[in-house]
C-alpha cells in the first residue's frame, strides 16, 4: 500500500491550470479541433470521475492512502480545469454540463472509474501518439497536454495496485461482495461500450462521443488498421508505464486482451480459406483464454505483486 502510494504522491506534477499559456492555432487547425466530438463528454467524464474519487476518499481511515486517493481526485477534477479553459480558448461551445452527483456507493462508483480509465487510456496513449505523429495536434499542443496523459498512466497504475491490495488485506467475509462489484462493472463497462458501438445511445451526439476511443483514428484523418492501432496502443501503453517501480503491477486485461486478438487475427489472415479453421485450432484458444483469465481483474494474476 505504501509503494503504490508514494508514487502516486512523489510522481504529483504541481501544474496550475490557470497559468498554462493555450498555444495560438491557425485557423485550419483550430477548426480540426472543434470538430473532433470529444469534448463535452470529455469534460463531464473528468468530473464525474473527479466527483467519484473524491467520495470514495472520505471513506478510508488510513492516513496514507486517504492522501493518496484525495490527490488522484484533485488531478481528476484539474484535468477537467484544464479541458474547461481549452474549449474556452478556442470558442468550443459545449452543451450545458451536467450535475455531478455523490453516489451512493462510493467504493463501486471508484472502481468504475478506475476500470474504465484502464480501457480509456489503453486507447488514448495510442490515439494520442498518432495526433501527435500525423500533425493533427500542433507541438504546442502536444506539450501542453502531455502532463494529463502522464496523469492518467499513474491514475491506471495506481488503481489497479489498489484493488490488488484491497483484495489480499480486506475481511474474508468482504470478498464475496467485492468480487460481484468487480464483475459488475465490466459487465457495465462492456455493455456501454457495445451499446456505443451500436450507436444504440437515446442521444446519437453523445453516442458519437463515446464512440470516439474506438474509431478516433478515422476522426484525426488518418487510416489505418485495427492491427496497427492495436500495436501502436501496446507500444505506448508500455512506454508510458515503464519508468514506475517496476514492483507495481500494471494493468493487464486490457493489453492481454488486444494481444489475443492480434494472434487470432494474425493467424487467420496469414491462412488461406481451408487453412483457416486449421489456423484457428492451432491458436491455442483454449490455452489463451486461461492467460487472459488469469489477467482479469477478479482471476489470481491481479492478485499477486509487491505492495508495502
Amino acid at each position: 500500500m505504501m509503494l503504490m502510494s508514494r508514487m502516486l504522491l512523489d510522481t504529483h506534477d504541481p501544474y496550475r491550470p490557470a497559468v498554462i499559456d493555450w498555444p495560438e492555432l491557425d485557423e485550419e487547425t483550430r477548426n480540426r479541433i472543434v470538430s473532433l466530438p470529444i469534448w463535452d463528454i470529455a469534460v463531464a467524464t473528468e468530473g464525474r470521475a473527479g466527483m467519484n474519487v473524491k467520495t470514495y476518499a472520505e471513506y478510508i481511515d488510513e492516513p496514507l492512502l486517504k492522501t493518496a486517493v484525495e490527490m488522484d481526485a484533485y488531478e481528476e477534477m484539474r484535468h477537467k480545469v484544464v479541458l474547461h479553459d481549452m474549449v474556452q480558448s478556442y470558442g468550443i461551445e459545449l452543451q450545458p454540463e451536467p450535475e455531478y452527483k455523490r453516489p451512493k456507493d462510493p467504493e463501486f462508483a471508484f472502481m468504475r472509474t478506475g476500470y474504465s480509465e484502464c480501457i480509456d487510456s489503453f486507447f488514448g496513449f495510442g490515439l494520442f501518439k498518432i495526433a501527435r505523429d500525423s500533425g493533427f495536434f500542433p507541438p504546442e499542443l502536444v506539450d501542453t497536454f502531455e502532463p494529463v496523459m502522464r496523469e492518467e498512466g499513474r491514475h491506471i497504475l495506481f488503481f489497479v495496485n489498489w484493488v490488488a491490495w484491497w483484495r489480499s488485506n480486506m475481511p474474508a467475509w468482504r470478498r464475496p461482495w467485492f468480487e460481484a462489484k468487480v464483475i459488475a462493472v465490466w459487465l457495465y463497462l462492456i455493455w456501454e461500450r457495445i451499446d456505443t458501438a451500436a450507436g444504440l445511445g437515446k442521444d446519437n451526439t453523445r453516442a458519437q462521443e463515446n464512440n470516439f476511443t474506438l474509431n478516433g483514428s478515422k476522426e484525426l484523418g488518418v487510416e489505418i488498421t485495427f492491427t496497427e492501432l492495436a500495436k501502436i496502443c501496446l507500444s505506448e501503453n508500455d512506454r508510458r508505464l515503464e519508468p514506475y517501480d517496476k514492483r507495481l503491477i500494471r494493468p493487464r486485461f486490457v493489453p492481454a486482451a488486444i494481444r489475443l486478438a492480434l494472434d487470432v487475427s494474425d493467424r487467420i489472415e496469414k491462412a488461406d480459406l481451408p487453412g483457416k479453421v486449421e489456423a484457428l485450432r492451432k491458436c491455442d484458444l483454449a490455452g489463451k483464454a486461461c492467460k487472459l483469465w488469469k489477467s482479469l481483474p477478479f482471476g489470481k494474476g491481479h492478485a499477486k505483486g509487491a505492495f508495502a
